[in-house]
């Protein structure tokens, strides 16, 4: 009798992320604050400006509407099933946060500090973001689309299923960063600070060609006519 099992079936690589879209209810409780510890479930948060200290707070199946923000701290909070229709943000600080099915969308944001969070399930979608920082950050499946970014560091961070689509980058420092299913072919970034760390990424033909004088560079291979 023949096998049904397909033994040693090719997979192919990389593995693009497994992104869902936020659960959210079809009805919302008004809410037009968020402070430090909070625990919010099922509300449409509405009114945030200023700077807003929502530290350790746990956000779940929560719509946060557009508004104007200086200071957005997120630092060490839980978003699970969140959707983020972003306004303006000077900062958003996040470190040690954990977000689990997240899409951010639209605006624009001068920092967004993801510095040794926890994402799973995230999309990033057409945002205007002048220094992203995942350094230290533990990722898997991250979804960044029609974005223009200014620096993206990713220095020491765990990488698995991430996509760039139609983005862009000034610099992109990938310094000691571990990555597999990472997919770059849709960025298109003027610089890599590292191109020697770049293991377990994929890039198009045309990006390998750019960068072939870098990566000559990093490998210490003199390149002359």
């Amino acid at each position: 009798m023949a096998d049904s099992v397909t033994v040693g079936a090719a997979v192919k690589r990389p593995l693009p992320p497994r992104i869902s879209v936020p659960d959210l209810p079809a009805r919302f409780e008004e809410v037009g604050s968020v402070e430090r510890h909070d625990d919010i479930l099922q509300a449409r948060i509405t009114g945030l400006t200023g700077s807003v200290d929502a530290a350790h707070a746990h956000l779940a199946e929560c719509l946060v509407v557009e508004a104007p923000l200086d200071i957005l701290d997120l630092s060490g909070a839980t978003l699970t099933d969140v959707e983020i229709a972003m306004g303006r943000a000077t900062e958003v600080r996040a470190r040690d946060s954990r977000w689990r099915n997240v899409l951010v969308h639209g605006g624009r944001i001068g920092t967004l500090d993801l510095t040794s969070a926890e994402l799973v399930g995230v999309e990033l979608r057409g945002i205007r973001i002048d220094y992203l920082s995942l350094g230290s950050a533990d990722v898997s499946d991250l979804l960044i689309v029609d974005c223009a970014i200014g620096s993206v560091d990713v220095p020491l961070a765990k990488l698995s299923r991430v996509r760039f689509d139609a983005t862009r980058a000034d610099e992109v420092d990938t310094r000691g960063a571990r990555a597999e299913n990472t997919d770059l072919r849709g960025l298109d970034a003027l610089r890599f600070t590292d191109p020697a760390s770049m293991r377990g990424m994929t890039l198009s033909p045309r990006q390998v060609e750019l960068l072939s004088p870098a990566f000559a560079a990093a490998l210490g291979i003199d390149v002359r006519d």
